[in-house]
């Protein structure tokens, strides 16, 4: 394995689907701003820009589908535009097509985000969220535009999917002076618990894995913020490991290895250090491993595969669309097997056992 040395991470977000097949992101600077397409399910990344005759501001949001489109979020006068870009090809040369989806009107107080990529690919949602309550918007894949799916009280942000499906959607919620992590069905639009470790503490999920159950999470139950991790339904208390509260509560968890079913504690997690490195570990591991980061790495983010390899972005002056793969140092541990929880049709709320 080649490790690089460590450079300063682009700041711009990188987004990725949830398969892997395509990515986008704001290309350009300043006002030169440009939306840029990645296509990684081939044996190369290659990268498309996708401008249209006026320049993108520098707040757009972007996000891939997994037909190849990249939605757009733009604010617009009083409303937040929607639209879907895709490349075409025409006698004068390559052109970008634009599909307008509808948009949302503008509210004063009112911050609305994307998502992160739904897990079928295909459907996207942003968030609109206030002091007074948030609204789930379904922005991409309705036949006729934008269409509420759900409303919770108190203000919501973050997002992590908790199934294959794009269903169930997690949210961390800020509701009477605390910020709990709540399970959303976007099919019925019910809220239920997800994340109660004390009364008082703030709990935030960071990420999840459908495949494992494996989640990641902030919290300040033990006495200040520290990084743990626990299993959706199970009834086991969440833990703090040692070797990541060096990492402090800055470093941000991007990525954990799919097809475990069953073996959260045999997942590969990559996480961004408040520094910008890259620092890789297990559950099953007592200590962490920090690696450099590739020089020019995008947005600090990643996808991992299932066969444990570590995909990432990069682009450089010599290289504009590149991807690097690391492993994990080590050999993993014999896999653990956990029995699976008969209640496992709807997520259940972890319980912390006495901090020690």
């Amino acid at each position: 394995m080649t490790v690089c040395a460590i450079e300063m991470t682009t700041t711009d977000p990188f987004t990725i689907t949830a398969d892997g097949s395509y990515a986008a992101r704001l290309a350009g600077n300043g006002d030169a701003r440009y939306v840029e397409r990645w296509t990684l399910a081939g044996p190369e990344a290659y990268a498309v820009p996708l401008p249209l005759a006026q320049p993108e501001e520098a707040d757009s949001e972007v996000l891939p589908l997994a037909d190849g489109r990249v939605l757009i979020h733009r604010r617009v006068a009083e409303r937040h535009s929607f639209a879907l870009l895709y490349p075409t090809g025409a006698a004068a040369g390559p052109r970008t097509g634009e599909l307008q989806l509808g948009a949302v009107d503008w509210e004063e107080g009112v911050l609305v985000t994307l998502l992160p990529p739904s897990p079928d690919g295909h459907a996207a949602f942003a968030l609109a969220a206030s002091d007074t309550g948030t609204t789930v918007w379904q922005v991409a894949g309705r036949a006729f535009g934008p269409e509420r799916v759900a409303r919770l009280p108190g203000r919501c942000s973050g997002g992590v999917w908790l199934d294959r499906t794009g269903r169930l959607l997690a949210l961390d919620r800020e509701l009477d002076g605390t910020v709990k992590a709540v399970a959303v069905d976007l099919g019925r639009g019910g809220v239920s618990p997800l994340l109660q470790i004390t009364e008082d503490s703030d709990d935030r999920l960071l990420l999840a894995d459908p495949d494992s159950g494996l989640l990641l999470i902030r919290s300040d139950a033990p006495g200040v913020p520290r990084l743990g991790w626990g299993v959706l339904g199970s009834s086991l208390p969440v833990r703090f490991p040692e070797c990541l509260r060096a990492e402090g509560p800055a470093a941000v968890p991007f990525a954990v290895q799919p097809g475990q079913a069953l073996m959260p504690e045999s997942c590969g997690v990559a996480l961004r250090s408040a520094e910008g490195g890259l620092v890789l570990w297990r559950p099953a591991d007592r200590r962490v491993f920090r690696l450099g980061a590739p020089a020019g790495w995008l947005g600090g983010t990643g996808l991992w595969s299932a066969q444990g390899r570590l995909h990432l972005p990069y682009a450089t002056p010599d290289v504009p669309c590149g991807i690097v793969g690391l492993s994990l140092p080590a050999a993993p541990p014999p896999p653990v097997r956990l029995d699976p929880s008969p209640r496992a049709a709807r997520p259940v709320p972890l319980q912390q056992a006495p901090l020690r």
